[in-house]
């Protein structure tokens, strides 16, 4: 057994494990990082990547045809799913060098590309296959470190659904991988993953059925995802909520859905998209002394498990399991263990996006939360179609809807967005409350005209609007006048 002494060890090189490494050791520390699969992790191979990829190869197809009310005619779309699938796998290839071995290697991080686990409350170890106890082989390595920080990602999630472990089935980590078209892809789930799969394959020529147990899209706005809902149904895609699936059957190219209201589905094939779970099993956790639950490791604000030599990232902490949070959870393991200051996380300020068309974003409180915190007599909800917005009309893209929730005194609590650009859009609302601004502020700005971003300007001045123009104001105004 090869052994070694770092500063920091880290088990996971996805986002938010790559994050903590580079940065890490470009400011010093020496780091030894494992990771047995794909450098990128999830993001880059079977998740963020690959799935904007399909879905750019969707909007293409849907938006051949042209804009005949504009003048434009185009005809439906001829469409090679194996090369769709091929280039998914060059845009991987063309990312995958910023996330190397090579890349990481040149940065000084040791990195192992083995299996690891807990060996004791500061040691990482070479994880034992399920054949092999272990021993002290010379391909195997422990690690001594300062700190140890986890960041082992997530796995899909696969409900106890009857017939389901008989049947062939996708999930993201293998449908990329697919060069057959589905005739008719059935969903289970109708989360973010489940929505985006849905829109990229109706557009590319597959008939879609969604199932949820729940509410589609049950995170964000009710009012945004009805529009959303029937977009989507306008495409194509069929909807079933509030009844899961009861009962699987079939085989490859003819799978049978039973639904709780006794309704079946035949498709020809499945994707499960219920979610993810945190990837604990195998870490070995207890040898640590690390506290954790089904749910994920636990950890305090500052992102510090039970043991304090030891921190947890991203996915595996059963919080948001979104890129851009591992990654600011990286962020604030980096000030903690390298610059010692009392560094935390602030849920409030985390936005997500999904990547449909048009997309929805969002972020701090939604109406209910912000009402159940404040009262609802203590805010204001303020709607800005995107029928009113010059740019989404000169685009045909009206669509959608931003919606912002102030404070009566100001203060900025949440904003969702449907619209074409939202991703880019929420990032004004973002910054607005990581730095608690008040509605005041983004009624100054300055924002170009004609944008989408301009619903946002909208929304800041429609705060005002009853103060300004009021009976006092007016009688301001003309007393004002006569001077």
């Amino acid at each position: 057994m090869k052994k070694i002494t770092a500063d920091i060890c880290i088990i996971g090189a996805g986002s938010g494990g790559l994050s903590v490494a580079a940065g890490a050791a470009q400011m010093g520390a020496k780091v030894v990082l494992f990771e047995a699969g794909e450098m990128g992790g999830d993001c880059l191979n079977t998740g963020c990547v690959p799935s904007k990829a399909l879905l750019a190869a969707g909007k293409a197809a849907h938006y051949a045809h042209g804009h005949p009310e504009m003048g434009v005619t185009g005809a439906p779309a001829s469409i090679d799913f194996t090369t769709v699938k091929a280039r998914i796998a060059k845009v991987i290839a063309s990312i995958a060098p910023h996330d190397s071995v090579e890349r990481f290697t040149g940065l000084g991080v040791t990195v192992i590309k083995q299996r690891a686990c807990l060996g004791g409350r500061n040691r990482v170890i070479t994880a034992p296959l399920p054949d092999n106890q272990g021993g002290d082989d010379e391909n195997s390595y422990e690690v001594t470190a300062r700190y140890i920080v986890i960041a082992a990602g997530s796995t899909p999630m696969v409900p106890p659904i009857s017939g389901l472990d008989s049947v062939p089935f996708h999930t993201n980590e293998t449908i990329f991988n697919d060069p057959e078209r589905p005739a008719h892809l059935i969903i289970i789930g109708g989360g973010p993953i489940g929505i985006e799969m849905a829109q990229a394959h109706v557009r590319l020529g597959c008939r879609v059925s969604i199932i949820e147990a729940a509410k589609i899209m049950g995170r964000d706005d009710r009012e945004l995802t009805g529009i959303l809902k029937s977009r989507l149904t306008g495409e194509g895609v069929t909807l079933i909520e509030e009844c899961g699936a009861q009962n699987l059957s079939g085989s490859a190219g003819n799978i049978s859905v039973t639904l709780e209201d006794g309704r079946k589905i035949v498709g020809s094939h499945l994707l499960v998209a219920a979610g993810r779970r945190p990837a604990i099993s195998g870490l070995a956790l207890e040898a640590a002394g690390v506290a954790f639950t089904a749910a994920g490791i636990t950890t305090n604000g500052a992102l510090r498990t039970s043991n304090k030599r030891i921190y947890a990232i991203g996915d595996i902490t059963g919080r948001a399991q979104f890129t851009h949070v591992a990654n600011y959870h990286a962020g604030i393991v980096i000030r903690n263990i390298l610059f010692k200051l009392p560094a935390r996380i602030n849920e409030a300020t985390q936005p997500w996006v999904t990547y449909c068309d048009p997309e929805l974003a969002h972020v701090g409180l939604g109406i209910d939360e912000a009402a159940k915190m404040w009262g609802e007599a203590n805010i204001k909800v303020i709607r800005v179609p995107m029928s009113g917005i010059d740019r989404a009309i000169a685009e045909g893209r009206t669509e959608g809807m931003l919606k912002a929730i102030i404070h009566k005194n100001g203060r900025i609590l949440g904003a969702s967005i449907l619209a074409p650009h939202a991703g880019e859009m929420i990032l004004a609302w973002s910054l607005a409350i990581s730095t608690r601004q008040k509605i005041s502020k983004m009624a100054g700005v300055i924002a170009p005209y004609p944008t989408y971003g301009d619903a946002s300007k909208q929304a800041a001045g429609r705060f005002f609007t009853e103060k300004l123009f009021s009976p006092k104001t007016k009688r301001i105004v003309k007393f004002l006048l006569r001077w």
